[in-house]
């Protein structure tokens, strides 16, 4: 036989049942905020920017009047470097989410500087044959990451999206790295040729010096300097290997030290060819040694 509650009793009840439902209510709400911090979160990694697109400022604007006799070579070399920026934007596309903070640098920006360096050098020369050659140019070589990239060392990053041969003005970062290189590499992330070979490897070179003709006392001085430069190029690349261990992934070492090594090179070995050439025969297929190899 049921027992009416007193009413001390009833009134605990309803304080109970109303605790309950507040708490209920707090987990629902809880709950439905839970959800939505949790599809915002989701939203912003929906909507995250893009890879970003590097633009390069224009070379073709800058070039004297081109001799008629170099107007091909300078074409053909002003096509490249509308290719090298398509190829960089293209890799820049196909490697989101790879490497560090510094991977854009490291890896595309750099050696895209230093590719655009050998190209620019070589218009430049062909306008030099026979007319006044153009000084200068190097400064156009660097190029920017604009839009929704991270590229580091001062590029900038803003909007998403990617084009392939867009042209214009802007500061890129110095990252030294590469994607060229055509020497065989390890994937080693270190080692230093001056300290001995190390674990993870030495880069090593062939020999420049060795491989000239006669030179004349006139490009004695410019050859000199250039075969030093040679030196400190393989130098700097072993301290960046010895300083990068752990870095990227397996390819890191071939597209971040020896590929921009290799162009660096290129570009060197050119200027010492150029200087024997202007007094004498110029030497042929010297930049089969641009090519650098990492050795354990």
């Amino acid at each position: 036989m049921s027992r009416a509650l007193p009413k001390y009793n009833k009134r605990r009840v309803a304080l109970i049942g109303g605790a309950a439902a507040v708490v209920l209510s707090g987990a629902v709400i809880a709950g439905s905020a839970l959800a939505g911090e949790t599809s915002k979160s989701n939203g912003a990694r929906t909507l995250a920017a893009g890879p970003g697109t590097i633009t390069c400022q224009d070379v073709k604007s800058q070039l004297p009047a081109i001799p008629a006799s170099a107007q091909a070579e300078v074409d053909r070399n002003l096509q490249l470097l509308d290719t090298q920026i398509a190829e960089a934007n293209k890799r820049l596309v196909d490697t989101v989410g790879q490497g560090g903070p510094n991977f854009v640098n490291n890896a595309i920006l750099g050696p895209l500087k230093d590719k655009r360096v050998a190209t620019i050098n070589r218009i430049a020369t062909a306008i030099g044959r026979t007319a006044a050659k153009p000084q200068g140019l190097d400064a156009l070589a660097p190029c920017t990451l604009n839009a929704g990239g991270a590229a580091g060392g001062g590029t900038n990053t803003t909007a998403p999206g990617a084009t392939a041969t867009q042209h214009g003005g802007g500061n890129a970062g110095n990252g030294n790295a590469g994607n060229a290189g055509k020497g065989n590499a390890g994937n080693g992330n270190a080692g230093n040729a001056a300290g001995g070979t190390s674990a993870a490897g030495t880069i090593s070179c062939p020999d420049v010096k060795s491989k000239l003709p006669a030179i004349p006392a006139s490009a004695q001085a410019e050859v000199d300097r250039n075969l030093t430069l040679l030196n400190t190029q393989i130098d700097e690349a072993n301290k960046r290997l010895a300083s990068s261990v752990g870095q990227g992934g397996p390819n890191f070492v071939q597209n971040a030290i020896l590929g921009p090594l290799a162009d660096k090179r290129k570009s060197t070995i050119d200027r010492i060819a150029i200087a024997i050439g202007r007094t004498s025969a110029k030497p042929q297929g010297l930049d089969s040694l641009a090519a650098c190899t990492l050795t354990k």
